[in-house]
């Protein structure tokens, strides 16, 4: 058998505002490198498809539900790679994913039973759960900071409205606690401060950082893709979890 089949392929989650557009980069190095990958579209940032209630905006278990069924798709073993708001979700996901056999947090929102998005950051609930965020009005600065001119204009221009719900919905299963994790915190993140990355980053395996902002999958893909080598291949085997 070919020994390349027997690696694990990667399950991208993008974060809030976000698409699967967004690892592109990232997924042509690990291409190079001869990696599977693949990656999702979750509802909480798209118009509904019809397969999600249209009575309600998409929120957690909508996005859980997408990432379940691109398990599902994927044959042999997989490590999701969650990048922010997309942490939710995935933490949500995998606990019940028999084919996955670990989890990368990157700048992403490790919660526990119990938490979201708003009651990690200590934010106010809205009154109205019904409606759509809109990014940051300064996303190229806050989000791209480090990526080239060029690429930070094109992905902002991409970004679309978020679900509040999403921002809402607790956890209700935190996959984490079975599945080995491993933690990517970005140095110099603006989106979501790296000390409360490092505060996330107690409940998974490992710990890796990087000298990004919040986006190295646009301004450092091909470290990005190194170190998630690096990762699975040292510590996804190894005993992990944080009770």
């Amino acid at each position: 058998m070919n020994a390349d089949a027997d690696r694990p392929s990667f399950l991208f989650v993008h974060g809030a505002w976000h698409g699967a557009w967004c690892w592109d980069s990232v997924r042509a190095e690990l291409d190079a490198d001869g990696r599977r990958s693949h990656a999702v579209d979750l509802p909480s940032s798209h118009p509904p498809d019809g397969r999600h209630d249209r009575t309600r905006p998409a929120g957690v278990p909508d996005d859980a539900d997408t990432i379940r069924d691109s398990l599902r798709r994927i044959d042999g073993p997989v490590v999701v790679i969650a990048h922010s708001y997309g942490g939710v979700p995935t933490t949500e996901a995998i606990g019940d994913g028999a084919n996955v056999v670990g989890a990368v947090y990157l700048a992403a929102f490790q919660l526990d039973v119990g938490e979201s998005v708003f009651s990690f950051l200590g934010a106010p609930a809205p009154d109205d759960w019904a409606g759509q965020a809109p990014p940051y009005e300064d996303s190229r600065h806050i989000l791209f900071g480090d990526a080239s001119p060029a690429d930070a204009d094109r992905a902002a221009a991409r970004l679309r409205p978020q679900s509040v719900r999403s921002y809402m919905d607790p956890v209700t299963t935190a996959g984490w606690r079975t599945v080995p994790s491993s933690y990517v915190v970005c140095d110099h993140d603006r989106a979501l401060e790296p000390s409360r990355q490092r505060e996330l980053a107690t409940r998974a395996g490992s710990v890796h950082r990087l000298p990004s902002g919040h986006s190295p999958f646009l301004s450092m893909p091909r470290q990005l893709a190194t170190l998630l080598g690096q990762i699975v291949t040292s510590t996804m085997s190894q005993p992990q979890g944080r009770g």
